[in-house]
């Protein structure tokens, strides 16, 4: 069995200690790393869900715009309706 004097011990010791300070450091970049990506994930899933909604609301708007514009449309009709049926009230009243 070998024996080790302090001088080996202790430089031992040092090594080691610098293993373990490297891997702790090592260890909480990978950690740093991790948690970054996960925001950037939640904020990707915000992003495509705020997009989804703004999609959504572009068509409600043109489908407002096309409702209307037929509701103009049927105004207009509906007008040019009561004009000429009154024409043909007042032509059959005056007959």
């Amino acid at each position: 069995m070998k024996l080790y004097s302090d001088l080996e011990v202790n430089e031992l010791i040092d090594e080691i200690t610098e293993a373990a300070l490297e891997a702790i450091e090592q260890a909480a970049g990978e950690a740093a790393k991790a948690a970054v990506l996960s925001v950037l994930e939640r904020e990707a899933e915000a992003l495509r869900e705020a997009e989804q909604w703004r999609i959504q609301a572009d068509i409600n708007a043109l489908a407002v715009k096309e409702a209307k514009k037929q509701g103009v449309k049927n105004t207009i009709i509906g007008v040019l309706l009561g004009i000429v049926g009154g024409f043909a009230v007042g032509f059959v009243i005056h007959r």
